[in-house]
């Protein structure tokens, strides 16, 4: 799920991170960092067998985070495979008996066809003829079973494969993955632990996902563009603007949020906006990647302006003096 940080910094903060000298084609508002969350959830219930993961660990996609108990489904498994392989030596068997049955309904038949001829001729009785029809008619009866048990044994064993590729299936959903690459934010369960299906394991932060919500009055949300080119400047590395754009701007207006304090407080309707931090510089600075860390995010809405000198994008490369640990 995303989650949305709902506080932003007092307008104490707004005006002391407000650099002098911003020059017509930009609009700002203070904000803090935020990422999109993952609920890492059980799709069936059952026993946490292990959780390999601790907080603050940084997961790749597709990597087990934590582990259910197999054991019963494994005893399912085991035992459909094990009925598979019955069907598959019973039609085996049951195909060696059409064949035989085949081939004496082949012969009985042209026997049949010899002594009805002969009859036509009147070399032989009817009596000898009725026997010679019973025998290719028992012979037939034979075929026509043993080729619909070869049937039935192949219908079971599509339907026990089906069976295993279900409780293969399952099986690799008890194993609970990362979709994304991540920082474990919480770890909500322990080993041993009795879950019903969609209880929550751990969440992650996806790092890919980092960004600053702000919110704009309608005047000055009306001119920023989805895609928009923006800076980042937080309370703890002013003298880093992080490259961004503008990623999302809310359809309707909504009342500004009791946490936020907008330049004007009579402007009570504001513009979602959310302004996102360049991926390639997240990855790079991964480590320090944290939310809740509060800042200003300016937008360039006129792009025949420059950047001032004092928002030109910078990387921060002294990060981990300035941002404390979490």
């Amino acid at each position: 799920m995303v989650f949305i940080a709902a506080s932003v910094a007092a307008g104490y903060t707004w005006y002391r991170l407000r650099p002098a000298g911003i020059p017509a084609g930009f609009v700002y508002s203070n904000g803090r960092i935020e990422a999109t969350e993952i609920d890492i959830a059980t799709k069936y219930a059952g026993r946490i067998d292990q959780v390999l993961v601790r907080e603050g660990d940084t997961v790749n996609a597709g990597q087990v985070v934590a582990r259910m108990d197999t054991r019963e489904m494994l005893a399912e498994l085991h035992q459909a495979e094990a009925q598979l392989q019955q069907a598959q030596d019973s039609k085996v068997a049951d195909q060696k008996l059409a064949d035989l049955a085949n081939t004496q309904f082949r012969f009985a038949a042209r026997d049949y066809d010899r002594y009805s001829k002969l009859f036509q001729q009147a070399v032989i009785a009817s009596q000898q003829l009725d026997t010679y029809q019973t025998k290719m008619d028992t012979y037939r009866s034979a075929f026509e079973s043993t080729t619909a048990k070869v049937a039935a044994d192949v219908g079971t064993i599509n339907a026990t494969r089906a069976d295993i590729d279900r409780l293969q299936t399952q099986l690799d959903d008890r194993e609970l993955k990362a979709p994304v690459r991540a920082r474990v934010l919480y770890k909500l369960a322990e080993p041993g632990e009795v879950l019903s299906a969609g209880g929550e394991v751990v969440t992650l932060l996806d790092l890919t996902d980092v960004y600053m919500t702000i919110f704009l009055p309608e005047l000055e949300a009306g001119e920023v563009p989805i895609g928009a080119d923006a800076r980042v400047v937080l309370d703890a590395a002013p003298q880093w603007p992080l490259a961004s754009e503008v990623s999302y701007v809310s359809a309707r207006a909504q009342f500004t949020p009791k946490s936020v304090e907008t330049q004007v407080e009579r402007e009570k309707l504001t513009f979602r906006i959310k302004v996102q931090l360049d991926p390639e510089l997240l990855r790079k600075y991964e480590p320090w990647v944290k939310v809740g860390l509060p800042g200003v995010a300016y937008i360039k809405v006129d792009q025949h302006v420059e950047w001032p000198a004092q928002l030109q994008a910078r990387e921060p490369t002294e990060l981990l003096k300035i941002i404390p640990h979490q």
